[in-house]
């Protein structure tokens, strides 16, 4: 269903994937837009349990765009050192392929926007008074994966041949 990574020797283990992931600060997600044309847009995240959370607008092209079609890319970008003299990009991305739900219930959208909230500030009461403030233009997107591959520069996979 999924492709094989081509170059399969820089592919990076699913755990340190994972916690590219866990670690990672912006997310370009990508959808199905309007009249067959990709749609991507940088959001915040989180990840917890196999699971990528953002939230958004109510409204809008990305909620209309997951509405359409819930398959979705997502992409992390954890390493991107640009190494003139050796005319290449040391990086290290992954890139998940999933479906999107965007949450119904109060309690699951409290719950995901309070666990997003944390991953950016843990003062619990600051994030609650801001979901709060929020609450009535919120909407929160779940992201269950079905897919997840990383990858990092040669250069970056010789050297961990060589560290070992």
């Amino acid at each position: 269903m999924f492709r094989e990574m081509r170059r399969k020797k820089q592919e990076i283990p699913q755990e340190e994937s994972s916690e590219i992931l866990r670690t990672g600060k912006t997310g370009i997600l990508g959808v199905s837009g309007e009249d067959g044309y990709p749609y991507t847009v940088p959001v915040n995240y989180v990840y917890l349990d196999g699971k990528i959370y953002f939230h958004g607008a109510k409204t809008g092209h990305k909620m209309d765009a997951i509405k359409s079609c819930d398959k979705v890319s997502f992409c992390v970008i954890e390493k991107d050192d640009i190494v003139p003299e050796e005319m290449t990009t040391y990086f290290k991305s992954v890139v998940v392929f999933g479906r999107a739900r965007i949450l119904e219930t109060d309690a699951e959208i409290r719950q995901a926007v309070k666990w997003l909230g944390l991953k950016y500030n843990k003062d619990e009461a600051f994030v609650d008074s801001e979901i709060e403030r929020e609450w009535n233009s919120l909407s929160c997107v779940e992201v269950t994966i079905e897919h997840m591959t990383g990858k990092e520069a040669s250069e970056l996979t010789d050297m961990r041949k060589a560290k070992h």
